[in-house]
């Protein structure tokens, strides 16, 4: 592994360690109040863009980070939309 894949993979890790807190708290309270689609779409983005730069150059174990970021957020904003109209309490 060299220094730069290492701080890639790191990256992913911290990011792919928040997301479940955003989703472990729409899951208990069926509430998206505050969450916005459009950034978690942007953030989206990024994991594709990363996904191609990693599939048209030389791939490596950053990949499947990348791949499980782009899940994990995809879920949340799945949750988004499947829970928007419900109104806190």
């Amino acid at each position: 592994m060299t220094l730069p894949q290492f701080f890639e993979a790191l990256m992913l890790l911290c990011f792919a360690a928040s997301w479940p807190f955003s989703i472990a708290k729409a899951l208990r309270t069926k509430v998206v109040a505050g969450k916005s689609p459009m950034f978690m779409g942007i953030i989206e983005v990024g994991y594709l863009a990363g996904i191609l730069y990693k599939l048209t150059g030389t791939p490596d174990f950053v990949l499947a980070l990348y791949v499980l970021n782009l899940l994990i957020v995809g879920t949340d904003l799945f949750l988004y939309f499947r829970y928007r109209d419900n109104k806190p309490a």
